[in-house]
């Protein structure tokens, strides 16, 4: 599987944005699907997951209430949605594909996007 994320950019406090992660190379529809961020000198965080239909989803504690995960398995394609982003949002953003399905712990995805950079002024 095959992952790129798009969507990513600058932003100012309480702005929005919406990644997008296009997915190629095998059926969309039987992985679970995952976005973490990793700041500058911080680990890999968890930001959300999906599960294989989108009936499933949790969120990181952080983001809880601002983003939302959703999937369109027509398009194999992922989002996140971020709303009223903060400075402590910034960082590179990824998004994930776990065989397991929905799930938070990052060992157990299996594929892995390149990442997009999303920055929030203050």
């Amino acid at each position: 599987v095959q992952l790129v994320e798009s969507g990513g950019g600058l932003v100012q406090a309480g702005g929005s944005l919406r990644l997008s992660c296009a997915a190629s190379g095998d059926t969309f529809s039987s992985y679970g699907m995952g976005w973490f961020r990793q700041a500058p000198g911080k680990e890999r965080e968890f930001v959300a997951t999906i599960g294989w239909s989108g009936g499933v989803t949790y969120y990181g504690d952080s983001v809880k209430g601002r983003f939302t995960i959703s999937r369109d398995n027509t398009k194999n394609t992922v989002y996140l949605q971020m709303n009223s982003l903060k400075p402590e949002d910034t960082a590179v953003y990824y998004c994930a594909a776990s065989a397991r399905g929905s799930t938070i712990v990052v060992g157990w995805y299996d594929y892995w996007g390149q990442g997009t950079q999303v920055t929030v002024s203050s």
